[in-house]
């Protein structure tokens, strides 16, 4: 791997991006407020239910405690605007770290506003546009010069705003992070996409480090290979389409009709030329225009983006169930088991299974419709991050495919997006908790048939939630369901293929 070196003084040109005008981030005054501790905290916290399954309630309240321990203050060196969470890695803030880590710590809205996170990237924000992965937190400098093939990645922020819109229904928020999401993603359709539309990445700004995707003699970590990217090209339709609902949400359709045009074209694009017959997969396309074999985790973004169409999606969800390629004894591993270079046990990103990865692929599973598989996959990750837990006392970076163990290498205390398995995916797919705040619905698909609920539940800015289900004898049995709140909302609640939605009244 090449090693970084000082550079000496360059002349560093822009072409600004208009939209940048927009971004309040960059003026903002810092708020440099102590942020809490955990235990004057816990009480503003969601708190689980699952009868008989202490352990995972302990691993629940670990990654919180941890979560806390890496929450900082602005500094006055390093121009940062919000108080935050550090991604727990090495010394700087990561724009796909971060995202994820968001993705469970946004449940902790009423006791510190983790979202505000992101308000240090956007208040680095560059005129044309573009956002570094890394900051560094002693100087709030760029790790990368932007044109460094490495130097952002992937677009997953308009994912993550999005999200907490939907837990919160904060239009604000929305209204005020939208120009800058916008401006990115102008600045990536410049300088990430190729003459035919694709887009390429690295391994180190696609996050999944060490991958064996590029050809013999091309740096795994750093080069792009003039390739067109898999995860990058869906990573691209996802963002344009999530920016547009963002759009229509704040009454500003008319700005995104490009992001319309593009998400078809590359969806056209995805199917065309990134995808075998001959093993019902999507890859990467390679510079003479062959398909990469490789089956990465990283297809899967295509199912988040939405670009399957239904011909296809049993035979690409399939492999999922495959014992010799994803189905191992903790699912999903990043790298397909029957590849010669998968690593049992684990190898960073050659066959580890990754918080991030995982929750990727369970909303893209939910979203398709593939709803049992996706609980499936997900009760099996977290029974293993759990099982994890009991033994070492702690949460990881990633975790060995073949065991109940941590992957090798690993980080540990690592929340981080450690968090994300006993947060995210315990209230969402184990006790089946996804709630739209925009539209006014919960959605409870109830699968578990020992007593559980959530105290505490957030629900909207201001919107409390007590949920309880009790014990059942079988799946099929129709729940029964204990809820009060303090404000109105239609739940609708799902077990065993039935549906039955519900006028929930305050009390």
């Amino acid at each position: 791997m090449a090693h970084p070196r000082k550079t000496a003084f360059y002349l560093d040109f822009y072409t600004p991006e208009e939209l940048v005008e927009e971004n309040a981030f960059l003026s903002a005054k810092p708020d440099r407020s102590f942020p809490p501790n955990f235990p004057e905290s816990r009480h503003l916290l969601p708190e689980p239910v699952w009868e008989r399954h202490e352990s995972a309630i302990d691993c629940y309240w670990k990654v919180w405690d941890l979560a806390f321990r890496n929450l900082k203050q602005v500094s006055h060196g390093n121009g940062f605007i919000a108080p935050y969470i550090d991604t727990a890695f090495n010394d700087c803030i990561f724009m796909w770290d971060t995202a994820f880590i968001l993705m469970f710590a946004r449940y902790g809205r009423r006791a510190f506003d983790f979202q505000r996170t992101l308000d240090n990237f956007y208040a680095k924000q560059h005129m044309d546009g573009f956002i570094s992965r890394e900051i560094q937190e002693w100087d709030g400098r760029d790790r990368f010069h932007r044109f460094d093939p490495m130097s952002t990645g992937p677009n997953v922020l308009p994912w993550c705003e999005w999200e907490y819109y939907l837990n919160f229904g904060d239009k604000a928020r929305l209204g005020k992070v939208f120009a800058p999401l916008l401006a990115y993603y102008h600045w990536t359709r410049k300088n990430r996409s190729w003459p035919d539309g694709s887009y390429w990445t690295t391994g180190f700004g696609c996050g999944m480090d060490n991958q064996p995707r590029v050809p013999e003699g091309v740096s795994r970590e750093l080069e792009h290979a003039f390739m067109s990217w898999i995860d990058a090209t869906a990573q691209a339709v996802f963002a344009a389409k999530t920016l547009v609902r963002m759009a229509q949400a704040l009454g500003r359709s008319a700005e995104v009709g490009d992001l319309r045009r593009e998400a078809k074209g590359l969806t056209d694009y995805i199917n065309r030329n990134m995808w075998r017959d001959v093993s019902s997969f999507y890859g990467d396309t390679l510079r003479d225009g062959r398909m990469s074999s490789v089956k990465t985790i990283g297809a899967y973004w295509t199912l988040l983006a939405g670009v399957v169409p239904p011909s296809r999606l049993n035979a690409f969800v399939r492999h999922l169930e495959n014992k010799r390629e994803f189905n191992r004894p903790h699912r999903a591993p990043t790298l397909s088991a029957d590849h010669p270079d998968y690593n049992p046990k684990g190898g960073y990103w050659r066959g580890a299974v990754w918080p991030p990865t995982n929750y990727m692929l369970l909303r893209g599973l939910t979203g398709a419709g593939c709803d049992d598989l996706a609980a499936a996959i997900a009760r099996n990750h977290h029974d293993n991050v759990v099982r994890v837990f009991e033994k070492t006392k702690t949460v990881w970076e990633n975790y060995a495919p073949e065991s109940a163990a941590p992957g090798s290498p690993a980080k540990d205390q690592f929340v981080g997006w450690g968090g994300v398995g006993p947060v995210a995916v315990f209230l969402e797919y184990v006790l089946g908790l996804r709630p739209d705040v925009p539209a006014g619905k919960l959605i409870w698909d109830v699968r578990l048939t020992e007593a559980h609920g959530v105290k505490r539940y957030p629900f909207g800015p201001r919107g409390t939630l007590d949920l309880y289900a009790t014990r059942r004898k079988n799946p099929s049995d129709e729940p029964r369901l204990d809820v009060k709140s303090n404000m109105p909302l239609t739940l609708e609640m799902r077990w065993a293929g039935k549906t039955r939605r519900m006028t929930v009244s305050p009390k």
